[in-house]
């Protein structure tokens, strides 16, 4: 047999848990004790939360085990590799026996995500030996037409993963009518939604389908060059591009005439982006490839008649060229085979917020919120009750409870109110207050508004001050439908998506649930609980034994009372920081 391999994840998430302590220790381990196996570098295959991840691969077939530190790891190899002997309890996942994480999986279909955690995303070998380039080499190798690729783009039924849902193959065919020597494929990997990490992991994953996906892109509208406009705050994510490209050239799949096809020149370059949310709008973003602020211009023309220094350009995000390769290689029809009538494929999410499973799944349009939530998610943490999910970001909006059953498709996230978006999904649950939560992510786009449209820059952080008035307890009669008036002006008048949807959260919240913005209005109370300013922190007098650990910690000392008596807080001088609450062990500061 196969020498035993030993495979550690190394995405950012593994990484931060402490993967890289867990790869040394490993390696330290074979070399002290000569042991004969195969050690191996991967990314994340999705199961964030149980971190750092390490796969043994025997004979009879693939164990993941979870939540390694050092010591664990040094167990698993003694008994593991060294006696054959699997340990039971550290493995979340495999196909030889029953485990609580194998359910993780059901019901997912990875195409975008086929080879994240299952090559080692910096050799290029071994992207090639899971049918990498094969989508492009199909291409030269049949001599398949530019207009025969974008109708296959076309028949897949593929939409922009990026938010907006325009139809991949349509863009590309725009891109191509545009005729002019200088062409540019753009790939917009600044993402840069609070809650979404689908992109960054793909780029550390499986960095060669991205740019396969460019390359198939490139020869489809005739472009010669490729930019990757990725925000330097993922750094993994670059070095392992620059890996892939360096590889690609050495291979000859970038340069002159790749892949046989006479003409066909096309290189890629990285350009780091400073992490401005509004550059991944596309103009904006060619603004900043061009050295120019990130500002967005004005539409028509689009960027496939005047893009990139004018010319024509096409701009699709990470995970649309991901899907590419695959589509072109295994057919339209196949890929179309998922999702439903107007949604086709497969649709990335991160799970991320008060949910037991905090990832990333990749499942078929048409699959429910809660098939996500629950079957794959696992449930909300602690028991708790299933509030809400923002959908779409900053831009996106909050979906209740009672709609749980809507499908992830564009039209049915958009019938709510929400958007799809690029696929962040935050969950909450019955103690996320939603007047709270629309007051952060406005708060969020008000700061990355570019200021250039006076309803965006001055009518978000109007917007922003009657929330944050509300959530201190000092809301209005008239506010809601302040916001509300403010909220569709700012829709109707901004320039780019991000005015045009940063209302998104204020408007989803105030329709499902407007009761909670009139309690903290009209009642000075906050139901979930969350809001700071709304609280009050009470001694309840039978369950206080006067042990005076609530006084000894509090930081202003609001708390009186003798020891082994009742103690009472000052209410003028409680600055509700909650140490009371949280310090006593009798149950007796009660939050009201």
């Amino acid at each position: 047999m196969e020498k035993i391999k030993v495979i550690v994840g190394l995405g950012s998430c593994g990484i931060a848990a402490g993967a890289n302590k867990v790869f040394d220790k490993i390696e330290k381990l074979k070399a002290d004790k000569n042991l004969d196996f195969e050690l191996k570098k991967t990314s994340c295959i999705g199961m964030c939360y149980r971190e750092p991840l390490v796969e043994i691969v025997d004979e009879n077939g693939s164990y993941t085990y979870g939540e390694i530190d050092e010591d664990k790891a040094c167990e698993i190899i003694e008994s593991h590799v060294g006696n054959n002997s699997v340990i039971k309890d550290y493995v979340v996942t495999t196909d030889k026996f029953e485990t609580i994480d194998n359910k993780y999986f059901e019901g997912q279909v990875k195409i975008a995500l086929r080879h994240c955690g299952l090559i080692d995303p910096e050799n290029i070998d071994e992207y090639e030996a899971q049918e990498g380039y094969e989508g492009i080499k199909k291409i030269a190798n049949n001599n398949i037409s530019a207009t025969d690729v974008i109708q296959t783009i076309l028949d897949s039924g593929i939409r922009g993963r990026g938010g907006g849902g325009f139809s991949t193959g349509l863009k590309w065919k725009f891109a191509n009518n545009n005729k002019s020597d200088e062409k540019f494929i753009i790939c917009n990997a600044d993402e840069g939604d609070p809650g979404a990490f689908m992109d960054r992991s793909v780029l550390e994953g499986d960095p060669h389908a991205v740019l396969e996906g460019m390359i198939i892109g490139a020869y489809a509208i005739e472009a010669h060059q490729g930019i990757i406009y990725c925000r330097a705050e993922y750094p993994l994510a670059i070095i392992r591009l620059n890996i892939a490209i360096d590889q690609a050239r050495e291979k000859g799949y970038l340069g002159k005439n790749i892949f046989g096809i006479k003409g066909f020149d096309f290189d890629i370059f990285v350009k780091e982006g400073a992490g401005a949310f509004v550059c991944g709008e596309e103009t904006a973003l060619i603004a900043s490839v061009e050295g120019e602020r990130g500002m967005p211009r004005k539409r028509p023309p689009f960027p496939a008649e005047s893009g990139l220094w004018q010319q024509p350009t096409n701009i699709n995000n990470v995970e649309t060229f991901s899907n590419i390769p695959w589509i072109v290689h295994h057919g339209a029809k196949e890929y179309s085979k998922y999702g439903t009538e107007k949604s086709k494929g497969t649709k990335v999410f991160a799970l991320t917020g008060k949910i037991n499973h905090g990832g990333l799944v990749e499942v078929p349009m048409g699959t429910t919120i809660k098939e996500i939530i629950y079957d794959l998610g696992g449930g909300i943490q602690d028991g708790k009750k299933f509030k809400a999910v923002q959908l779409g970001g900053p831009s996106g909006g909050c979906i209740p409870a009672n709609l749980i059953d809507t499908k992830v498709d564009y039209e049915s996230v958009n019938a709510t109110g929400a958007i799809m978006g690029s696929g962040g999904m935050v969950v909450m649950d019955e103690t996320t207050c939603m007047v709270d939560i629309a007051r952060f992510f406005l708060d969020f786009t008000q700061k990355e508004s570019c200021g250039k449209c006076t309803f965006c820059r001055i009518g978000t952080k109007r917007m922003l001050e009657i929330l944050t008035r509300i959530t201190e307890g000092e809301g209005k009669d008239g506010d809601i439908e302040k916001l509300e008036e403010l909220a569709y002006k700012i829709k109707d008048s901004s320039l780019c998506g991000l005015g045009q949807t940063a209302p998104n959260p204020v408007l989803t919240t105030i329709k499902y649930f407007r009761s909670e913005y009139e309690a903290h209005i009209y009642d000075k109370k906050c139901p979930a609980g969350s809001c700071t300013r709304l609280l009050t922190y009470e001694v309840i007098d039978k369950n206080c034994t006067g042990c005076t650990v609530c006084a000894i910690n509090c930081p202003v000392d609001a708390i009186e009372g003798e020891r082994k008596g009742i103690h009472h807080i000052d209410q003028d001088i409680c600055i509700k920081c909650g140490v009371c609450y949280t310090k006593c062990k009798f149950d007796a500061i009660k939050v009201s």
